[in-house]
């Protein structure tokens, strides 16, 4: 017999193929509606195998429920919406699916960058709202990219492809990271510094970070007083890393120029927050991975990486295999 999964959204047609042909899969099939979490809970009780999404909250009360669960594949590169410890305990595998989409990320971190620089949505509301009437000097005027610096706080695969994108634009390179990448340094013409002297010296900060505890309120509003009246803020990593309601009273208070955001701390973001209603903040809804090619390949590869536990097969994008190992060992 086939082994059982539950999907919890709809998939393209390809990764549909492909589960079917290894387990007996059924699918969440509102697709633009997140599972209920009640028909997660009674799911997940008589499956083999997950799949789902970062819209999905795998906690423990989620994951206690489990009889059989062997593996839940997150069709993500983060994985915080997973209770990782619970999982763990229970001997189930979590994966995720870094790589694929490291370039698309960085096409968008340094749109949203360009966007606010230059102030593209305004000028774009400006424009069909028909008040260009004429020329001005200063009309819709912002930050020159070309020669600026840029910082980079988390140099994962991420943050390095930024990097080169910012090569193009002759930007100065600082980073911080939890450890220090000299080879990486060498070969990009990078240069490390501990984060106060980032925010003090960049004039675009980007956050590539991971969500821990750690980098919980990472950017803060001591973080944001450190930086100059003339910076932007990007964040397409997580929610959470910045605080929003220390972010509001920077923008709204002039304190720094303007961001960009693509995630938030609550998701899908409430059309009452007041980032919203600032004009210097260009906001999108989570969508650093949404190109069709690689939104397909993420798919592809949590798909992938499912059937592969499921077979009794090692993946390099198990992020808890070192603890399943000890746990087995004991």
């Amino acid at each position: 017999m086939k082994p059982k999964i539950f999907v919890t959204r709809k998939l393209p047609e390809e990764t549909m193929k492909l589960l079917k042909e290894h387990c007996d899969v059924k699918i969440w099939e509102q697709e633009d509606l997140p599972v209920p979490r009640e028909v997660l809970i009674e799911e997940i009780q008589e499956i083999d195998g997950l799949y789902c999404l970062l819209t999905e909250a795998i906690d423990k009360e989620v994951i206690d429920r489990a009889k059989k669960l062997k593996v839940i594949s997150n069709m993500a590169v983060g994985y915080n919406n997973i209770d990782i410890e619970s999982a763990t305990k229970q001997g189930i595998a979590v994966t995720n699916t870094p790589g694929v989409l490291t370039e698309t990320t960085a096409d968008l971190t340094f749109s949203l960058l360009m966007s606010v620089a230059r102030r593209i949505v305004d000028a774009d509301c400006f424009l069909r709202n028909g008040n260009w009437k004429t020329w001005s000097p200063m009309l819709l005027t912002g930050q020159d990219i070309h020669g600026a610096t840029l910082g980079i706080i988390g140099l994962g695969r991420i943050g390095e492809a930024l990097a080169k994108r910012a090569q193009g634009f002759n930007m100065k390179i600082l980073y911080h990271n939890r450890t220090r990448k000299y080879a990486v340094e060498e070969r990009l013409n990078i240069h490390y510094v501990e984060l106060e002297a980032l925010l003090r010296e960049s004039d675009f900060v980007c956050i590539l970070t991971p969500y821990t505890e750690e980098t919980k309120n990472l950017i803060d509003e001591e973080e944001l007083s450190l930086m100059k009246e003339s910076a932007i803020l990007i964040n397409s990593s997580r929610g959470g890393i910045v605080n929003e309601e220390a972010l509001y009273k920077a923008l709204l208070d002039q304190k720094i120029w303007g961001a960009g955001l693509d995630v938030f701390e609550e998701e899908p973001v409430s059309l009452e927050s007041p980032l919203l209603s600032l004009p210097n903040v260009v906001v999108t809804p989570h969508i650093g991975s949404a190109s069709i090619q690689t939104r397909h390949l993420m798919a592809q590869l949590a798909a992938e990486n499912l059937i592969g536990v499921l077979n009794g097969k090692s993946s390099n994008h198990i992020v808890n295999e070192a603890d399943l190992k000890f746990n087995s060992n004991k």
